[in-house]
């Protein structure tokens, strides 16, 4: 029950965060792009994969806590499903290009920030 409300509570974390980022994503960059859920996307590829890496490699960081911030921050943080959505949106619109440069930037670029995190967390272990 205390990994559920850990989770629990990450999730509403993430899930607020992901609320501000858009907003502030909106207002400074503009609307006419999903700025805010690339944002996400991209900082939450990077941190699960520096937290993964901590927690479960290196055992630096508790279960509990790793879960906290991977399921339940990183899971409401995070949103793929909304960049289907709106990549979806962007095609049906007839944005194929706007459509096609948030497909190939998000994967591109969350693939390589999650293996960056992986590094980072390996850099961070390793003696010296």
């Amino acid at each position: 029950m205390e990994r559920a409300l850990l989770i629990t509570f990450g999730g509403a974390i993430g899930t607020l965060l992901r609320y501000l980022v858009s907003l502030l994503a909106a207002h400074w960059l503009g609307t006419e792009f999903p700025y805010g859920t690339l944002i996400v996307n991209v900082s939450g590829a990077f941190v699960i994969g520096l937290v993964q890496q901590l927690g479960t490699e290196a055992l630096l960081i508790p279960d509990n806590v790793r879960l906290f911030l991977t399921t339940g921050m990183m899971g409401g943080l995070t949103t793929y499903s909304t960049f289907s959505y709106e990549t979806v949106r962007l095609m049906e619109a007839g944005s194929w290009n706007q459509a096609w440069v948030n497909i190939l930037v998000t994967t591109v670029i969350c693939l390589s920030l999650c293996f960056l995190g992986m590094g980072v967390g390996r850099m961070l272990v390793t003696p010296r």
